[in-house]
């Protein structure tokens, strides 16, 4: 099997159901999901042999796969394909949020990204989440695209914030705390 085509020595680039340039907003969503999905392998990565977040390794695998999803559910170039995300996905990923942020300390104020080096590359992978999803909403406004990928998107920020904080607290790490911050979070029960 040759990995080259030719295909797109002229700047165009196939969709499943057609083709268009490498360029289309279409394009560059799936491709921040595909640059997504490796920092969040190499978050898993850097899980690897940590017994005590085995169990965020797991996660962030299943979230591997669902972003190969979010992807061919964006490079549609027709409408009439089974999409492949579903609310259950989305619910999922609430589930994990709500179970990561029920064991992590209260947080009241932002915090910078950091900590560990699994926390930090965790960041990362909240920061091109909200690119991706930035660039889902500018190629929704061409094309029309699946809700349930913008959802999950959306929701999948919050878990690798959520995930981070716990890649930190269960290794004994505090989360620093931005100074100049007001109380933008409430405590838990409050």
């Amino acid at each position: 099997m040759k990995l080259y085509t030719r295909g797109g020595d002229q700047g165009e680039t196939s969709l499943i159901g057609g083709r268009t340039m490498k360029d289309d907003p279409r394009v560059e969503a799936y491709g921040t999901i595909d640059e997504l999905n490796s920092f969040t392998g190499q978050a898993v990565a850097c899980l690897e042999g940590q017994e005590l977040l085995a169990d965020l390794k797991q996660m962030l695998i299943m979230i591997q796969h669902e972003l190969f999803d979010c992807g061919a559910d964006l490079a549609y170039a027709k409408q009439g394909f089974s999409l492949k995300i579903t609310s259950a996905a989305v619910e999922q990923l609430e589930g994990w949020i709500d179970q990561l942020t029920e064991e992590a300390p209260d947080l009241t104020k932002f915090i910078l990204p950091g900590g560990t080096t699994a926390a930090s590359v965790l960041h990362i992978c909240r920061t091109v989440c909200r690119r991706a999803e930035r660039r889902i909403i500018t190629a929704r406004k061409q094309h029309p695209l699946s809700e349930q990928v913008l959802a999950y998107i959306n929701r999948l920020s919050d878990f690798y914030f959520a995930a981070a904080r716990i890649a930190n607290a269960r290794k004994g790490i505090i989360d620093v705390a931005y100074e100049r911050s007001a109380d933008v979070f409430r405590l838990k029960g409050k």
